[in-house]
């Protein structure tokens, strides 16, 4: 059974969450380049599905207190965020460089995430935080103007940047989704549930293409992708994610993803062999800064209670709110 973690350990968890999703974008790459963007992406969560099955029989503990309705719900979050955003997701890959999306996803995905919750009065915005996200937002543009980019792509390019808009929303709502998602269930349960619902909207989706790949050629580089992005990017961080948004709730683990770009970057030139220019490490550095400033708010971070786990009994908005107050 996985414990809800402390607040340090929440965030390392996030951190090293963004770091698997970071590279997830270059090594997904690679997979998309040998056979179609919708076989790519059952890949990776057909396999994750799997391989979470497995783990919550060995490790799922006791799901007596769990809400009846709790498989459904996280199935329905599953089907926002493992397949609507990944449609988008691998579909942007095959069209736009993979630097493109380690830039609009995860900075303009917080972003979303923030307006709407400040929008609906759920949580109060602080001069810390819009410096902070203003400086992550700074950051990126430079970061992306680093790439040596101008949509020399042509219209292709265009089109895959504007799909990978179209995840950044899904995810943005997905992440929004989480909290209600994750009362009364443990995080292995949620996140099987979840990957499983959108793996099998995602096999459903793929099933015409199937037929037109090459099996027999894909390289065996490929399959070793493929094997990593089941294991880090999708079972490991996908359990930390709802690990860390439990605790520090939406708008913190949603800033976070200030930092994914960072670890895209390194690894597309790592093994896409990218341009890595100096004004890409100027933004990179100003992403950093605004994101760890956006999170603590202007403060040392201070350690709470971890939260009991399952939570059966939803908090009254006031308790709850003051709950996410002060873990953000």
């Amino acid at each position: 059974m996985i414990d809800s973690p402390g607040y340090g350990r929440a965030y390392l968890q996030l951190v090293t969450t963004m770091a698997l999703w970071g590279s997830a974008f270059a090594s997904s790459k690679i997979v998309v380049d040998a056979v179609p963007h919708s076989v790519a992406a059952v890949l990776r969560f057909g396999g994750g599905a799997l391989v979470l099955l497995l783990v919550l029989k060995l490790f799922g503990g006791d799901r007596s207190g769990e809400p009846p309705r709790a498989k459904t719900r996280a199935g329905l979050a599953g089907l926002l965020g493992v397949f609507g955003y990944n449609t988008f997701f691998f579909w942007g890959l095959s069209l736009a460089p993979s630097l493109d999306g380690t830039i609009i996803v995860p900075v303009l995905s917080p972003i979303l995430t923030t307006a709407f919750v400040v929008l609906s009065g759920r949580e109060k915005v602080s001069t810390a935080r819009v410096i902070g996200l203003s400086a992550g937002l700074g950051g990126a543009i430079l970061f992306f103007m680093g790439v040596g980019g101008d949509f020399s792509g042509g219209t292709d390019r265009l089109l895959g940047d504007f799909v990978y808009l179209l995840g950044a929303v899904c995810w943005s709502a997905y992440t929004l989704t989480v909290p209600h998602t994750m009362r009364g269930i443990e995080s292995l349960r949620a996140t099987t549930y979840a990957t499983v619902a959108g793996a099998v909207a995602l096999a459903l989706f793929a099933a015409p293409s199937v037929p037109d790949v090459a099996w027999e050629t894909v390289p065996t580089a490929v399959w070793l992708n493929v094997g990593y992005l089941v294991l880090g990017p999708t079972v490991v961080a996908y359990i930390l994610y709802y690990s860390g948004i439990r605790s520090l709730g939406a708008t913190t683990a949603s800033i976070m993803m200030f930092t994914s770009p960072v670890f895209g970057a390194i690894c597309s030139v790592v093994f896409l062999h990218e341009t890595f220019s100096l004004l890409q490490g100027v933004g990179a550095a100003v992403m950093l800064v605004g994101a760890v400033l956006a999170v603590t708010n202007g403060k040392l971070p201070r350690r709470n209670r971890p939260v009991a786990e399952p939570e059966p009994e939803p908090k009254p908005a006031a308790e709850a709110k003051a709950t996410v107050d002060a873990t953000t």
